[in-house]
């Protein structure tokens, strides 16, 4: 974190693995997302994108990768290939179907009438299956009633450019290509690439860029080819998400709603495809922030992500710990260096009400948090031990940071307190304290205190009074003034935090200003329909593809349905609920992290945000996060005992969900249409709390 910088341009936004990037969308200077050209950030919402990072393929509907806008190949965020199109007896394939099989791989399917005659029917059947790792399949499948001769060609090209390059319109020419092997070739400054066919191709011309094959197929039969792309000096891609030791457990979900299986089996998907190894350290996974503009470690997602993802077990949140953990500011001892105890993060913009944010102080504030919720899921004790000093340092900077005074300012002179930055604050606090406790260090009676007296302001100085009800403010200047807009941002106020025992901890709200929040939240100024807007539909500055003043943010509206209904708001978080996985239908239960905040209608569709990363890390998280949550499972793994708070209402029926994990063993629990929860399976010993 840097508080003097301002947001980079897309130049210097590029995805690169695994470090840290920016915490949203590259924006060219003078353009606008999804404007497209060379002001502006060519769209992803309309694109195929499979993912096994560092792995990316990015392709339209019509299957050819023509290299126009983000289509290509990447390799750790390097386009290897940028041009990839098929001619069958010298014809371009009619496409005819497109569709991700997996969050790694896509299939097309196209036809070519090559039989004289004038019936309209194709007699020819190009699939393509595409896969992150770079490779192509390519069949042709042959329905003439007589045998063929066909002709086919591929038409490669690569500009090796960067996509930070891509994003802000500065790709350059395609390079030269040489005949390497039994494919093409391409070098340029920062290295080269290839592709290699199996067969080889009976011709291979380097100055059109172009492999030939003849095929004979008889009736009915078929011919293939398989194309592998391969950036020089790299090892072919093997995602850490399809390792066997992959962190995340492979849990299902059945029930009354038809959708329930296939968001958590997608949701589960998008996790692993964004899984990263830590380079120095591999046995440490962590996620990256989403694709295609954000494949680096961004700290404050991969924790937030991380934390909704306890459900399918600890490993996830153990490696994203440790690698964040060698990432923090250490200042001498003594010293008052600002920064000490620091987990660094860039700046993420807040919209036009307020100045950027530094999501390094969300990312220090989530470590304790998520180290803390961890141990109750099932962290053993040895692993949480070695990450307490650096969980210690955390709370450390909070309250030297704090000082004398009571709220968690930004870092820059004359910053604001944002509402959202004292929940994050106040939960690591409580949360802290419990863990400091659990482990009997000293510190703990101290954040108590401090939060306690954080409520206490909070709930006077933060509270703007009106003929609604009133409303919590956005944020406080050093003056006093409060920023009363009502934004997504406040659905952190519900989210206190996991304590031993399977208490929820408390909020800096109190019962009545929570219960006024609620109805807020449930009302149709946030709720679309589709889920909760960022900044209420009658705020200034509204804007419903904006991505902080409007547009629906996954991240955001599963944290609501999870804190209203652990509030006891279940009418308002089911409504939230339902309207979510509807939108999840539309998106083939792949949510993007964010779409546009139009309100739903009778027959209408939630509209897709041009520069929202899909997969997200966050949003992929959110799905296990709304599940789990309609059980309400809170456990407790080092007192042997886990409690079930289930939405009494329902909302989407019986819902069963198994393999998730607690203590390390699998734990399965049904909620009955009558809202009553029943533990199926669990860790030998593990109790029923009360």
């Amino acid at each position: 974190m840097e508080p003097s910088r301002t947001p980079a341009s897309a130049g210097s936004r590029s995805a690169r693995f695994p470090g840290p990037v920016p915490s949203g969308p590259p924006l060219p200077q003078g353009g606008s997302p999804g404007s497209g050209g060379p002001a502006g950030l060519p769209p992803a919402h309309s694109t195929i994108i499979c993912v096994a990072l560092p792995g990316l393929a990015i392709s339209t509907a019509q299957g050819q990768l023509t290299g126009k806008g983000l289509e290509g190949f990447y390799r750790a965020g390097r386009r290897v290939l940028s041009r990839c199109q098929v001619r069958v007896a010298g014809r371009d394939p009619l496409a005819v179907q497109a569709r991700a099989t997996a969050a790694d791989r896509a299939r097309f399917v196209a036809v070519v009438r090559v039989s004289p005659g004038p019936s309209p029917d194709p007699d020819v059947i190009v699939e393509r299956s595409r896969h992150a790792d770079g490779t192509e399949r390519i069949t042709l499948r042959s329905a003439a009633p007589r045998p063929l001769r066909l002709p086919v060609e591929v038409a490669l090209g690569s500009d090796l450019a960067d996509l930070g390059a891509i994003a802000s319109g500065r790709a350059g020419p395609e390079l030269s290509a040489s005949v390497h092997d039994s494919g093409l070739r391409w070098s340029g400054a920062s290295g080269g690439a290839s592709v290699t066919a199996d067969p080889p191709p009976s011709d291979a011309l380097a100055s059109a860029g172009l492999l030939r094959w003849e095929f004979e197929l008889p009736p009915g039969g078929t011919a293939g080819l398989e194309l592998r792309v391969r950036l020089d000096g790299a090892a072919p891609v093997r995602a850490a998400g399809r390792a066997s030791t992959s962190p995340l457990a492979s849990a299902r979900a059945t029930g009354d709603h038809p959708a329930l299986q296939s968001l958590l089996d997608t949701s589960i998907d998008d996790l692993r495809s964004l899984l990263l190894r830590d380079p120095a350290h591999p046995a440490d996974t962590h996620l990256a922030a989403g694709v295609p503009w954000r494949c680096g470690l961004a700290p404050a997602d991969a924790l937030a992500a991380a934390r909704m993802a306890l459900p399918l077990g600890t490993g996830l949140a153990a490696g994203t710990l440790r690698t964040l953990a060698r990432t923090q500011h250490r200042g001498k001892t003594g010293t008052l260096e600002a920064r000490s105890g620091m987990i660094p993060g860039p700046r993420r913009d807040a919209g036009a009400h307020l100045p950027a944010g530094c999501t390094g102080t969300e990312a220090t504030l989530l470590f304790p948090a998520l180290l803390a919720e961890a141990f109750r899921w099932g962290l053993s004790r040895q692993e949480t031990e070695d990450l307490l000093p650096t969980a210690e340092r955390c709370l450390g900077w909070l309250r030297a940071t704090v000082g004398e005074g009571t709220y968690l300012r930004d870092p820059q002179p004359g910053g604001p307190a944002r509402c959202e930055t004292q929940a994050h604050a106040h939960r690591a606090a409580v949360l802290g304290a419990d863990l400091l406790d659990a482990f009997d260090r000293p510190g703990g009676a101290a954040l108590r205190q401090w939060a306690r007296g954080l409520r206490t302001a909070f709930q006077r100085d933060f509270w703007i009074e009106d003929r609604g009800g009133g409303r919590p403010a956005a944020a406080r200047a050093p003056d006093g003034h409060l920023m009363s807009y009502l934004g997504a941002t406040a659905v952190h106020l519900l989210d206190s935090g996991l304590l031993g025992g399977g208490e929820l901890a408390p909020g800096l709200l109190d019962s009545v200003q929570t219960e006024q929040l609620a109805r807020l939240l449930g009302g149709p100024a946030m709720d679309s329909g589709w889920g909760l807007r960022g900044l209420g539909a009658k705020e200034a500055g509204y804007n419903p593809f904006g991505h902080r003043t409007g547009a629906v943010r996954v991240h955001e509206t599963a944290v609501a349905v999870a804190g209203l209904a652990a509030a006891g708001y279940e009418k308002e978080a089911g409504s939230l609920l339902r309207g979510l996985l509807a939108a999840s239908e539309t998106y083939g239960h792949r949510l993007p992290e964010m779409f546009a905040g139009e309100q739903r209608s009778e027959g209408s569709a939630p509209m897709p945000h041009p520069a929202a990363c899909r997969p997200a890390a966050t949003a992929a998280a959110a799905g296990v996060l709304l599940l789990s949550a309609l059980a309400g499972v809170r456990p407790d793994a080092p007192a042997g005992t886990v409690t079930l708070r289930p939405m009494r209402s329902v909302p989407l029926g019986e819902i069963g969900l198994t393999g998730l994990r607690i203590a390390g063993a699998p734990f399965s629990v049904r909620v009955s249409r009558l809202g009553l929860a029943m533990v199926e399976e669990a860790a030998e010993g593990l109790q029923l709390g009360s």
